[in-house]
């Protein structure tokens, strides 16, 4: 599977359009909430939460939609809140599970998303099969795309080749709202890489040092932004902002603010994510095997004076897109124990040593060998020993 993802160029009325069915599914998914949750209350009744929302779908389809007060209801495809109810089953299924806590409603404030798809394909006559891609939306390689159930839309950035996806993912950042969709497409790997194996490095002065001495740093251009909102964030501290449970409505200036502070999160975002991307791709064309430490990032993130650092290297982000790019380049990619003394160790004669994180060079006190500490612990976890090492998994 291929993603793709396009931002779409919108005008008022379907800015309006979108932020209406965003609304749709955000009320659909905590209707839900609050139901299941109140079946709960009869303890008789031992069904499972899957069964409950299938129930409770039946009562919003049959009873709460052909309510006067909810005709708005009927202008929005029915996809909408069939995909809300998806959304809810995964949730509580995670939830179950113990990979997620428990579901939360959804708000406005964290963004608006909605998912829309194609039902099944219409038989031409009786007795005869539907046609191929009847039940696909089909995309001809421009700037329009057309979303299943509702208009045709443009795209600030065309698709330069004709493809095809059955579900379309509408989300908002900021102001702007994107598409994306999946195409069966896989990307043929590369046979050969110039380099066999390096170690990786990621710290809090330089984003990620290699032990082949390519160092990959994050761009000026994040600490300008931080400046910017902070900037931002002191100039309104006073401002009612607005309060549902108190009763205050926001002003207008205020949502001018929450436009302006959500522009600024995610341009700072971008560029993490920008930087990342590009260091990870630039990493798994040139190398075969590449090791990296397993860290402690809620552990580093509890210390509140390495936490912006930690927070601004994104080393989850960095660790999560060199496992799945693995399929993309055909690298391996391997995690070298915890507790290796990657730092602290000597590349050269193995002698272990306390070092400060303030200490920036290491300089080994049985040899004298001296080098900058990042680019020593790299040349370490290139040379772990296998058995610390283990294989990366998604």
């Amino acid at each position: 599977m291929f993603a793709i993802k396009r931002e779409l160029k919108l005008n008022n009325f379907e800015r309006s359009l979108m932020g209406g069915i965003a609304g749709f599914k955000r009320f659909v998914y905590n209707y839900g909430l609050e139901l299941i949750r109140a079946s709960w209350s009869f303890e008789d009744i031992q069904v499972g939460d899957s069964l409950r929302i299938d129930a409770i779908k039946k009562v919003f389809t049959q009873v709460t939609m052909k309510k006067p007060e909810y005709g708005w209801m009927k202008k929005y495809p029915s996809t909408v809140y069939q995909s809300a109810f998806i959304d809810l089953k995964n949730a509580f299924s995670r939830w179950r599970k113990g990979l997620a806590a428990f579901p939360r409603k959804k708000s406005k404030k964290k963004g608006d998303s909605f998912r829309v798809y194609k039902t099944s394909g219409v038989y031409p006559s009786k007795g005869k099969p539907a046609l191929p891609f009847t039940n696909r939306v089909v995309i001809d390689g421009s700037n329009k795309i057309k979303l299943p159930g509702l208009k045709t839309f443009r795209l600030k950035e065309r698709i330069d080749f004709i493809c095809s996806s059955q579900t379309f993912t509408i989300s908002r950042t900021a102001d702007r709202w994107f598409v994306s969709f999946a195409i069966d497409a896989q990307k043929i790997p590369p046979q050969m890489h110039p380099i066999e194996k390096v170690g990786v490095d990621l710290g809090v002065k330089c984003l990620a040092t290699v032990s082949d001495g390519t160092c990959y740093t994050m761009p000026t251009t994040t600490k300008r932004a931080k400046t910017k909102l902070s900037k931002l964030q002191w100039r309104n501290r006073n401002k009612v902002l607005g309060s549902k449970k108190l009763g205050i409505i926001a002003s207008k200036n205020a949502r001018k603010y929450y436009i302006k502070l959500a522009k600024n999160y995610a341009r700072l975002r971008n560029i993490r994510v920008n930087t990342i991307a590009q260091m990870t791709t630039d990493l798994s064309r040139r190398v075969y095997c590449i090791r990296i430490e397993d860290l402690n990032v809620s552990g580093m993130i509890a210390n509140h004076k390495l936490a912006s650092a930690v927070s601004d290297h994104c080393f989850y982000e960095v660790r999560r897109q060199l496992v799945y790019k693995q399929a993309h380049y055909g690298t391996k990619v391997e995690i070298v124990d915890r507790w290796f003394p990657s730092s602290k160790m000597c590349s050269v004669c193995g002698h272990i040593q306390a070092m400060k994180l303030s200490d920036r060079v290491f300089c080994c006190q049985r040899c004298n060998y001296t080098l900058d500490r990042d680019k020593n612990a790299s040349i370490n976890l290139e040379n772990a020993p296998d058995k610390l090492v283990r294989s990366a998994r998604p």
